[in-house]
């Protein structure tokens, strides 16, 4: 448990904040200590009775079950990868240009989920974050399932295609529009294509959470160099398993 703990204060603060906070939320749901009726995303309610926390709960819960477990599981992997090294790497000495992208993801993950019907956003804001790190990191080879291997550049795509195959859900289609959103405004618009940077993090959250001085920090520039130096793993150098990824979870399952 100790070594547990100390894993855990060792993950970058708002992957920390984020993943204890699916966790912790997604138990007392499974416990019945939350409602889970009132804890998913539904149009109707949002919009015609102002059922305004929907919006932020969906983005926590997830709907424990025998067979969403080991998904859910898989999803915390994702988190505690992908979210630790984009934060960690990417935004190492900007934290609050990470928390402006987690407030941004959140917003367009819940629009998602209203216009699709898509009542919990764990999948959404998942693949929407891998994609961002996979971006940024296009040439780190990453080990899948039975051993196959590819740059990273593809694992989004192998994950939305595993989904809409076995599962027949487009979630994490809509995932990879929204981290390429963000992507594209943040990163590829303003170095690329020498459009305006329409994603600066808002002043006040550089106040509340300040730049970490020192350091080395890749924050802007997709490191391509660096990542063609460091491997990388998906799903724990096994794989995701096509039955455990990519569960849609519409209104009404």
């Amino acid at each position: 448990m100790a070594d547990a703990g100390q894993w855990f204060k060792q993950l970058p603060r708002f992957t920390r904040y984020w993943l204890a906070g699916t966790i912790s939320m997604s138990l007392l749901t499974r416990f019945g200590i939350l409602p889970l009726q009132h804890m998913y995303l539904a149009r109707d309610l949002v919009l015609g009775k102002l059922h305004l926390w929907r919006c932020a709960t969906s983005l926590f819960v997830y709907p424990l079950t025998p067979s969403t477990g080991f998904h859910f599981l898989i999803n915390c992997y994702f988190i505690t990868q992908y979210s630790a090294r984009l934060e960690k790497d990417q935004f190492g000495r900007s934290p609050a240009d990470y928390l402006y992208l987690q407030l941004i993801v959140s917003t367009l993950a819940v629009l998602g989920g209203l216009v699709f019907n898509v009542a919990f956003l764990m999948d959404l804001l998942v693949v929407a974050v891998t994609y961002i790190w996979c971006q940024l990191n296009k040439d780190v080879i990453v080990n899948f399932w039975f051993g196959s291997r590819f740059k990273a550049i593809y694992l989004p795509w192998v994950l939305a295609g595993m989904e809409l195959i076995f599962q027949g859900s487009i979630a994490s289609l809509i995932g990879i529009f929204i981290g390429h959103f963000y992507y594209f405004l943040k990163f590829q618009y303003p170095q690329e294509l020498g459009g305006n940077a329409f994603l600066e993090t808002p002043s006040i959250l550089k106040q509340y959470v300040p730049d970490v001085s020192g350091g080395i920090s890749y924050f802007g520039v997709p490191p391509a160099t660096r990542a063609q130096q460091r491997p990388a793993a998906a799903a724990g150098g096994g794989g995701a398993f096509p039955n455990a990824w990519g569960r849609g979870n519409t209104l009404g399952h």
